[in-house]
């Protein structure tokens, strides 16, 4: 099979037209080698760990979140030359979606929502806002460090948390913070938590559960996806 046959397949998952403007031509395919993919391997950043990991299983193409080149570049540097130079020698074609499938029904924040028990969960543009049995902070905090198998920190002690909004990644900014605001929101779970959003926060409880842990479960999830839209191995 050819990534040109699977790409229509990924698009269908994580629409490219859904991403945000800073995507443009960060996401798709990053390396394509024309190559017969027999094996896919997911993962949520295309690391040289990663890579060596897909060479190892013989896989053909690496699916990511994260884009290999995020930033333009004016010269190669050797660390980017060295990852290029496991997948060429390798074989392994790159695809990457992001901000597209953050936003998608059933894509990163969804797969979020669900992990956490939300129900009546609402779709904002980004973000994800449901509701959990009343707890306290400190209840709710270890709820989300065992269902994401993960580390938290939280900030802000609250015994009526209901109301919650998620968003993978990196999501504790100003502009999140507000949209969680305008919604009556008791608690916001992301990832990389900081000292700005920390003390414009009001009486919102923030649990930093990482950026990976909100994101990575949503690369497992994608794995499912493919086996059953694909004739082909995916791990």
């Amino acid at each position: 099979m050819k990534i040109s046959t699977i790409i229509p397949v990924l698009e269908q998952i994580a629409p490219p037209e859904l991403a945000e403007d800073f995507d443009e031509g960060k996401i798709g395919a990053i390396l394509n080698l024309d190559n017969d993919i027999k094996k896919i391997a997911v993962a949520l950043d295309p690391t040289d760990y990663v890579l060596n990991r897909a060479a190892n299983i013989d896989a053909d193409l690496l699916i990511t979140h994260h884009t290999l080149i995020f930033h333009p570049i004016t010269m190669v540097t050797k660390p980017l030359a060295n990852t290029l130079k496991i997948a060429l020698d390798n074989n392994i074609s790159l695809y990457s979606m992001h901000t597209n499938y953050d936003k998608v029904q059933g894509g990163v924040n969804d797969v979020l929502a669900d992990k956490l028990g939300l129900v009546n969960v609402v779709e904002l543009e980004l973000g994800r806002i449901g509701e959990i049995p009343t707890c306290s902070s400190d209840t709710f905090a270890k709820h989300v460090s065992k269902s994401l198998n993960t580390h938290v920190q939280y900030v802000g002690d609250r015994d009526d948390i209901s109301r919650v909004m998620v968003i993978g990644g990196s999501g504790f900014r100003a502009e999140y913070l507000d949209i969680a605001q305008e919604n009556d929101v008791d608690a916001f779970v992301s990832g990389e938590l900081k000292h700005d959003v920390i003390r414009a926060r009001g009486d919102i409880s923030l649990i930093d559960a990482t950026h990976y842990a909100t994101e990575n479960p949503a690369m497992e999830h994608l794995c499912g996806r493919l086996l059953d839209m694909l004739e082909t191995d995916v791990e």
